[in-house]
């Protein structure tokens, strides 16, 4: 492996604001109008380029992107799905073949389209499970590798599907499981979307709720801890609202390194929530300007549709054009689908199009509403796991430019109902170099990219640039080594909100959290060799230990 020196930049907060900048969509001459109904926009055949992917009942009808922008479409029967995407659908290539699978969330139940590994068929995988699915996710839950799935439930508690490592998953209600995700008994959980909320470097999950009484209602957040367990902490952080929601936008809309939420009100009012910095958040609605969206419904995703490094929000056909400091301006777009549709890059040209329904009076057809694009800067990100997820999702990735910071979560599953692209896009502004690009594997990995081409693609594979044989310090000791329970850190350096994690010698992640002490809790993990790394925004340590 390379060796490199790199110096971490911290990451800073932006205070300017810059003035945003409408986009203007054109329908695309090309009508898709094929038999399925419901939608999405995502990499099917592992070219990095989005396609557009409808579905019926026996038929998962692609159009494949090609270079140059036009499709190639392939209608793919399939043996009779059980169970339809009405609710939702999750696109991910969890059983590591190198196409997409697909995840259908009906009202009965769940269907699983996954790809045969030609690419040129599904096998149909469904559960004899009763669930009232709602929004629908790709992640590893368990953190081994693997992709798993969640599904929020409407009348029940919610259910995952643990991936075996042989590309099967075994379902699991979370009503006395291993992970609690979401327990309360009468359900009312819409929509799911994972996050890395509290800057640890492991993933979290926000869940809007919607209808009923008493705690039925109440928006719950699910805070992963050092050792893989989750714990609701929804009103100690301050989200646990009752507001009418089926989705969040969750994004760094002020570029200030942690995530904020915007929740979309699917009737009343609409709420903006900004970070704190320590994991707790503050009602910023009256001064974000997103009160003057009088328009309500259940979809709500952050894009940068004006590549100007600031995080937009599609919401049910509105964009909402953020200024870079939480504040937006309100532009009604009528050429979007009051539910939005699935985003990604259509013509492969560095802006984020749209894939909408639309009536024409006598049925549903989708239209392709093309991004006409300005002169920003922009990069696309394709990350591709190697110890993580084939699709990188739950990784942060963190970009440097000149006048702004800006991060991002790999996801799979935003807005409500739509699946909308893998790839991950940041809009540069004016900025005409990037000097770092740094990604947080699930794993733990750490890939640093430095000054790399802009207005282009990027694929990253796991590992390609730093490993943990590179880092290893003298400044950095830990004792007493062998440790039984407690390993302290001696440092000569002084560490800005450090992460600490810890690896087994297969490189498999352990233990990882925020370190606030010199001391690190090490009694949960078995006897063995590990290592210990120190990671904040300047400086990368690791250091090896025994525990007895």
């Amino acid at each position: 492996m390379k060796k490199i020196t790199l110096l971490l930049l911290p990451l800073l907060a932006f205070t300017g604001v810059f003035e945003a900048q409408t986009v203007i969509f054109t329908q695309d001459a090309t009508t898709i109008d094929e038999s399925g109904t419901f939608r999405g926009v995502v990499d099917m055949n592992g070219d990095f380029l989005d396609d557009v992917v409808s579905i019926s009942t026996t038929n998962v009808n692609i159009f494949y992107q090609n270079n140059d922008g036009s499709f190639t479409e392939a209608n793919i029967a399939t043996t009779a799905a059980d169970f339809f995407p009405f609710w939702s659908m999750a696109a991910a290539d969890y059983n590591r073949d190198g196409f997409t699978d697909l995840l259908y969330g009906d009202g009965n139940g769940v269907t699983f389209m996954r790809s045969n590994g030609t690419g040129n068929g599904f096998i149909e995988v469904s559960g004899p499970e009763d669930v009232f699915s709602q929004r629908s996710n790709f992640i590893d839950i368990d953190n081994d590798g693997n992709l798993d799935a969640f599904v929020c439930h409407d009348v029940a508690p919610n259910v995952y599907y643990i991936n075996d490592g042989s590309g099967n998953l075994q379902f699991n209600q979370v009503n006395g499981s291993n992970f609690n995700l979401g327990d309360f008994p009468s359900g009312g959980h819409y929509g799911s979307v994972w996050i890395d909320y509290d800057n640890d470097r492991d993933v979290d999950m926000f869940i809007a709720k919607c209808g009923g009484s008493g705690d039925r209602p109440a928006n719950v957040m699910h805070r992963r801890d050092a050792d893989g367990n989750f714990t609701e902490v929804g009103e100690l952080i301050g989200l646990r609202d009752e507001i009418q929601t089926w989705s969040s936008a969750w994004g760094d809309f002020d570029n200030d390194g942690d995530m904020d939420v915007f929740v979309g009100a699917s009737s009343g009012s609409h709420k903006m929530m900004e970070n704190n910095g320590d994991g707790t958040f503050l009602d910023i609605t009256l001064d974000s300007g997103v009160s003057a969206l009088a328009q309500t419904g259940i979809e709500n995703t952050p894009i940068d549709f004006n590549n100007d490094g600031n995080l937009d929000i599609a919401s049910n056909g509105n964009i909402l054009y953020g200024n870079g400091d939480n504040t937006f301006t309100t532009i009604d777009l009528n050429v979007l689908s009051f539910n939005n549709g699935g985003f990604g890059d259509l013509d492969n040209d560095g802006d984020i199009d749209a894939f909408a329904v639309e009536d024409n009076g006598s049925g549903n057809i989708g239209r392709i509403y093309r991004n006409n694009g300005n002169d920003n800067n922009w990069i696309k990100i394709n990350t591709i796991g190697t110890d993580s997820n084939i699709n990188g999702i739950g990784a942060r990735i963190e970009i440097v430019t000149e006048s702004r910071n800006q991060i991002r979560d790999v996801r799979s599953g935003e807005g409500f109902r739509y699946m909308s692209s893998l790839n991950t896009h940041f809009g540069l502004g004016t900025d005409d170099a990037i000097e770092s690009i740094t990604i947080y594997w699930p794993s733990g990995n750490i890939d640093i990219i430095e000054n790399p081409t802009i207005n282009s693609t990027l694929s990253v594979v796991e590992g390609q640039t730093l490993g943990l044989e590179d880092t290893l310090v003298s400044n950095l000791i830990v004792y007493p080594n062998p440790t039984t329970e407690i390993l302290n850190l001696s440092t000569t350096l002084n560490l800005e909100n450090p992460i600490y994690t810890v690896f087994d010698v297969s490189g498999k992640r352990v233990l990882n959290g925020k370190l606030n002490t010199t001391t690190v809790d090490v009694s949960p993990i078995t006897a063995g060799n590990y290592i210990l790394r120190i990671v904040d925004g300047r400086n990368i340590m690791t250091q090896k230990f025994i525990k007895k």
